[in-house]
């Protein structure tokens, strides 16, 4: 198989120098962002796109999968979140930037998306309500909902805040978006639908015109699906306390739509909520296939149509309906027998695919699969200077909590060492709605390298083991998801992997959490703690929500189930928040956070270093420039690596 020499080009350039080494990598190898992301395939299968990294240099690349470069441009720091063609000629480039919410007290910002078009034929690039629109709408989208191909010109369906002016100043005409319809050569936009309090989404046909669209009152907790553009006829409507409605595209034909109900409150039965699929007259569809645990759906990007379905499990299991495209995809698995393989882009006839493979040895490598030549072609790696030498081994484990609930995490190992008696570090994620996966984890291979073992708990709360796992989380925060966490490292330790007293834990957004808590609410567990943008005080967090003009209801109702409060559970904020307890603190702790975060306001952590300082405790405080609560940037993500891994190695020395 041979390399497209594009593509190889462009990954000799970040692999300059990397020979092989007896030594691990150094960690700003795991901590750069991956060299080759968001790989995306036209409808012909004849082009591809996708965002390289090298340091602060991002670039667009577009190449013809034959080997022929069409078009690169430097993107500069832009954070860019996907890409999506519409046709052959027009690649859309959605990115997203901080701003600094206005007049208000509390210094929140927020995270707006951007959508840039771009031709590789004429190299036209256009910003989607740019500034020099003439229709007054704010420069950001508010929703993307679709394109389409109208008397041979592509458009765009953008969700956009309409600007009305003053003589003095100006301001919202409305605090909800109205639905644009762009052409993607001029840049001309033109009013689709005015916007409605609580919509929430339009579905946009592939030839163009609403379908139907979303509705949620928040404060009601009422939803609604709507045939249509204006006074269509409702085909479907309930409560969610916590959303409205999700998923909203066409289900498996072009008269059918496929939506996720949300769980109408937290002991809502597993029937009542999930995917469902329904005809443009109302009437429900009888042999939908089955939706139970369906992380996701697969859905053409150019039919708009209902393919297939991630499965939510430790594999991700993709399966598409059709006998046909099942047999090609099962064809393009039999490539990769030892790896993950997860299906990122397609052509319109499946005859190509891009897929990207990881684990056993691959850091995560994108490929070019041909069905008719049977071919897989590697066009780039997302980390190229970690080799297969340099990655710990990972599997999944199993425990039980001390109320008896089974639970799973991922553990990882370092490279060639015995799993016995290993320092560790315990890796807890995000969300907390979110899981850990036994893929690749260029967190968890920092500190594998280093000699760790590294362990990701999926502790109760977390996601893709059913709602009611989820709901098990409830009220639980420094509570039963902490000790979930802790029952967990006992058990690694009676099997004799890892020694209980040589950990350390770390983690961001709630990871953070539940790391601060760790040395906080909890005693005598943890050599260190590193909280990454973590919330320290849980009331400030739910007050941010109380005051959010949108859905304020759905917020604060979500994250008062989520985080408990004392009307729901009887519980007091204060008995879990790592900053009331700062003086119970015993080891020391590393705060890291970004100065741009809208998820978890710095304040958090400026108020636990004052609460630290002030109890006498240790802590450090590393406050990163112009970064939000992902870890966008190359150079903050690399500082914060860096800075984790030496807090881990002076406190818990692994040797």
């Amino acid at each position: 198989m041979v390399r497209h020499a594009f593509v190889l080009l462009f990954a000799a350039v970040l692999s300059w120098g990397s020979a092989a080494q007896a030594a691990p990598p150094p960690i700003e190898a795991y901590g750069k962002l991956p060299a080759m992301e968001f790989v995306r395939l036209s409808p012909s299968g004849e082009r591809f796109a996708f965002i390289g990294n090298d340091g602060e240099k991002r670039r667009l690349f577009v190449s013809t999968t034959s080997n022929q470069p069409l078009a690169s441009g430097d993107v500069g720091t832009l954070k860019v979140r996907d890409l999506e063609w519409a046709g052959e000629d027009h690649l859309l480039v959605r990115s997203s930037a901080t701003i600094e919410r206005t007049k208000d007290p509390e210094g929140w910002k927020s995270e707006l998306l951007t959508v840039s078009v771009l031709n590789v034929t004429t190299g036209h690039l256009l910003q989607v309500f740019g500034p020099d629109n003439t229709l007054n709408i704010s420069n950001y989208v508010n929703g993307i909902f679709g394109t389409a191909l109208e008397a041979g010109r592509w458009y765009g369906y953008f969700g956009g805040q309409t600007i009305a002016h003053s003589r003095d100043y100006k301001f919202l005409k409305h605090p909800y978006p109205d639905l644009y319809r762009v052409d993607l050569d001029s840049g001309e936009a033109s009013k689709a639908a005015t916007g409605e309090d609580g919509v929430q989404a339009w579905l946009i046909g592939s030839s163009g015109g609403i379908a139907a669209r979303s509705r949620y009152n928040s404060p009601k907790a009422v939803w609604q699906l709507i045939a249509g553009g204006g006074e269509g006829k409702t085909l479907a409507e309930g409560r969610g306390e916590f959303a409205g409605l999700g998923t909203l595209d066409f289900g498996r034909m072009p008269d059918t739509i496929l939506f996720d109900i949300p769980d109408e409150k937290p002991d809502s039965p597993p029937e009542s909520y999930g995917y469902r699929e329904i005809s443009l007259s109302g009437d429900a569809i009888r042999d939908a296939p089955p939706t139970g645990n369906m992380a996701r759906p697969l859905v053409d990007p150019v039919t708009r149509l209902w393919l297939g379905e991630v499965l939510e499990n430790d594999t991700l299991e993709t399966i598409l309906f059709a006998p046909a495209l099942a047999a090609r995809w099962k064809g393009a698995q039999k490539a990769f027998p030892k790896n993950s393989v997860h299906l990122e882009s397609w052509s319109e006839n499946f005859d190509r695919l891009i897929v990207f493979t990881e684990g056993n040895g691959d850091s995560g490598t994108h490929w070019l699969v041909d069905i008719p030549k049977r071919s897989a072609d590697p066009l780039g790696e997302a980390y190229p200077t970690i080799k297969d030498d340099d990655m710990g081994p990972v599997r999944m484990v199993d425990w039980r909590a001390a109320d008896g609930l089974s639970l799973h995490g991922v553990l990882t190992l370092p490279p060639r060492a015995e799993a016995k008696s290993l320092p560790v570090v315990v890796l807890p994620h995000g969300g907390p709605e979110a899981r850990d996966y036994p893929f690749f984890s260029w967190w968890a291979q920092a500190f594998a390298s280093r000699g760790y073992a590294v362990f990701q708990p999926n502790f109760r709360g977390s996601s893709g083991y059913g709602i009611t796992f989820r709901n098990a989380g409830f009220g639980e925060w420094g509570r039963k998801m902490q000790t979930d966490i802790s029952d967990g490292v006992a058990e690694l330790a009676r099997a004799g992997i890892v020694d209980p007293k040589r950990a350390c834990i770390v983690g961001a957004s709630y990871g953070g959490y539940a790391a601060l808590a760790g040395v906080t609410i909890q005693q005598g567990l943890y050599r260190c703690a590193v909280s990454v943008d973590g919330v320290a005080d849980p009331r400030e967090f739910i007050g941010k929500y109380s005051n959010i003009v949108r859905h304020p209801g759905a917020s604060l109702r979500f994250w008062n189930a989520y985080i408990g409060d004392r009307g729901l559970f009887g519980a007091s904020l204060d008995d879990i928040s790592p900053n009331m307890h700062a003086d119970r603190a015993d080891a020391p702790i590393l705060l890291i956070h970004g100065k741009d975060d809208s998820v978890v306001s710095i304040k958090q952590s400026e108020a636990m270093e004052a609460a630290l300082k002030s109890a006498g405790k240790p802590v450090e405080f590393i406050k990163m420039e112009n970064e939000d609560h992902w870890l966008s940037r190359e150079a903050t993500r690399v500082e914060m690596l860096k800075a984790a891994v030496s807090f881990v190695e002076k406190n818990n020395p692994a040797n």
